[in-house]
C-alpha cells in the first residue's frame, strides 16, 4: 500500500477501506474523499471490477494537442494578442456545448463514429438500447459542467495548446448506474445506494459492465478529440502533438508477476516513458508529464513507480468541497441559504492577476478551492518528470448556474 503525499482523515479511512478488498492499492499526492473510493486512489483485483472505483464519469479523462500556432503569432503587441485570445474564448463558448444534458449541434458532430455499431450495444437491455444511443449520439462532444473545461495554454516557448478535461457523459453515468444496481440485486434503470459494489469478469454482469465500461472508454476518447480539434480549428492551427489518457477507468495489467485488474479514479496512468496532461485549476499552470524513464531512475523513484502501481495525480485536488467552496442556493430562488468561503471577487481578482481570460466558471472551480499543483507533483517522488509547463490564456467551462449529473 503506497501513499504519496498528505491527506485527511477521511480520506484515508477510505483508502483504507478499499485497500481491504484489492490485491494491492495506492493513493496519489492529489486525493481526496470521493464515492466508496478516493479521488487519486489505484486499486487492484484479481478477476473482479468496482463499479463506483470506475466511477459515475466512466473514461473521464484529459487531452491536450500542441498545435503549431504560437502566441506571438496572434498579435504585434500583448493588447492585440489578449484581443485575439478573447475572440477565441467567445467563438470556443459559441462552438462547443457546455452544461447539463446538452446536445451537440455542429453539423460534423460525430455522431456516426464507428462505436455506435459496436457489439458490446446488446449489453444493454433492449427496451433502453435505442433511447440510450440516442442520448449517447446528442451528447457525444459535449464537455458538461462542474470541472470540466476547455482551455488554450502557451507552453514554455509561447507555443499553444489546447487541452480538455470531460467523460463519457450522460451514456457512463446511465451504465454506471445501472450496474451500481445490478450490482444490488435491482433492475436496470432503478436508484440505488452508493456501495461498493464488486463484479467478477468471468460472471455475465461482469463480462457486461466491461464491455460496456470500454464501450464508454472510446466514446470519451471520440468526445475530448473532436472538442480538442474543434478548438485548433477555431485557432486557425494544426495538430502537432497528442496526449490523451482516462482517469476513471479500469484496465488489465500485469503488477509483481500477477495478471489484475487495476482501477484507477481520478489517477493518471503513468508507466515509464508513458506521455500525461494534467491540470492544476483556472487560475494555475498545466503540465504535460511522462512516466520517469528507467534510465533517469533511482532505485527508490523505480521501487514508488512500482508501489504506486505505475501511476500519478490527475490534477492538483480539491482542498474545499464545491458546497464548502460556493455556499448553498436554493435551486429554485437563487436565495443563498449559507454562504461560501470563496466570493466572486476573490475568484476574479485571481485569475486577472494571472492573465487568464475567463468564460463561464463557478465558484466552486475556483483556484482557491485546490492544492497548488507544483507541491503535489512533487509529492510524487520523482515518478513523473515535467516535459512542459502550460501557461493558462483561455478557460472556458460552464456558467456557474450549470448543474450536471455527469461531472466527475
Amino acid at each position: 500500500m503506497k501513499i504519496f503525499g498528505q491527506h485527511d482523515e477521511q480520506t484515508i479511512l477510505q483508502f483504507q477501506r478499499v485497500r481491504e478488498h484489492a490485491v494491492d492499492a495506492a493513493l496519489m499526492a492529489d486525493g481526496h474523499v470521493g464515492y466508496v473510493m478516493p479521488i487519486g486512489g489505484v486499486a487492484a483485483y484479481r478477476d473482479l471490477v468496482s463499479v463506483v472505483g470506475v466511477g459515475f464519469d466512466i473514461a473521464c479523462g484529459n487531452a491536450a494537442i500542441r498545435t503549431d500556432v504560437t502566441l506571438d503569432s496572434l498579435g504585434r503587441t500583448p493588447e492585440e494578442a489578449h484581443r485575439a485570445l478573447s475572440h477565441v474564448a467567445d467563438a470556443v463558448a459559441e462552438t462547443v456545448s457546455f452544461g447539463i444534458g446538452r446536445r451537440n449541434r455542429a453539423d460534423d458532430a460525430p455522431v456516426d463514429h464507428p462505436l455506435f455499431d459496436d457489439p458490446a450495444w446488446d449489453a444493454v437491455p433492449a427496451k433502453q438500447r435505442q433511447a440510450l444511443r440516442v442520448k449517447a449520439r446528442q451528447q457525444l462532444g459535449t464537455v458538461g459542467s462542474g470541472n470540466h473545461y476547455v482551455d488554450v495554454f502557451a507552453d514554455e516557448a509561447g507555443v499553444l495548446w489546447v487541452g480538455v478535461h470531460f467523460g463519457s457523459r450522460g451514456f457512463g453515468h446511465t451504465v454506471a448506474s445501472a450496474f451500481l444496481a445490478l450490482g444490488q440485486g435491482k433492475a436496470w434503470g432503478d436508484r440505488a445506494p452508493e456501495h461498493e459494489v464488486l463484479l467478477d469478469l468471468g460472471a455475465p454482469i461482469g463480462h457486461d459492465y466491461w464491455h460496456l465500461m470500454n464501450l464508454a472508454g472510446q466514446y470519451a476518447y471520440a468526445g475530448r478529440e473532436w472538442v480538442a480539434r474543434k478548438v485548433v480549428d477555431v485557432l486557425g492551427g494544426q495538430e502537432v502533438e497528442l496526449v490523451h489518457n482516462h482517469h476513471n477507468f479500469a484496465w488489465k495489467e500485469t503488477h509483481g508477476g500477477e495478471d489484475v485488474v487495476v482501477i484507477r479514479k481520478g489517477a493518471t496512468p503513468a508507466f515509464p516513458g508513458q506521455l500525461g496532461f494534467i491540470g492544476g485549476s483556472m487560475g494555475d499552470d498545466a503540465v504535460i508529464v511522462r512516466g520517469t524513464l528507467d534510465a533517469n531512475a533511482s532505485d527508490d523513484t523505480r521501487t514508488a513507480q512500482r508501489e504506486g502501481l505505475f501511476s500519478t495525480i490527475h490534477g492538483a485536488g480539491r482542498v474545499m468541497s464545491r458546497t464548502a467552496a460556493a455556499g448553498k442556493r436554493n435551486r429554485r430562488t437563487g436565495r443563498v441559504i449559507s454562504p461560501g468561503l470563496v466570493t466572486p471577487e476573490m475568484m476574479q481578482a485571481w485569475v486577472r492577476e494571472k492573465g487568464v481570460i475567463l468564460r463561464g466558471g463557478g465558484l466552486d472551480e475556483s483556484p482557491h478551492a485546490y492544492r497548488r499543483l507544483p507541491e503535489v507533483l512533487a509529492a510524487q517522488q520523482g515518478t513523473i518528470e515535467i516535459l512542459h509547463v502550460l501557461r493558462p490564456l483561455v478557460v472556458v467551462m460552464a456558467g456557474a448556474e450549470e448543474f450536471d449529473p455527469y461531472k466527475d
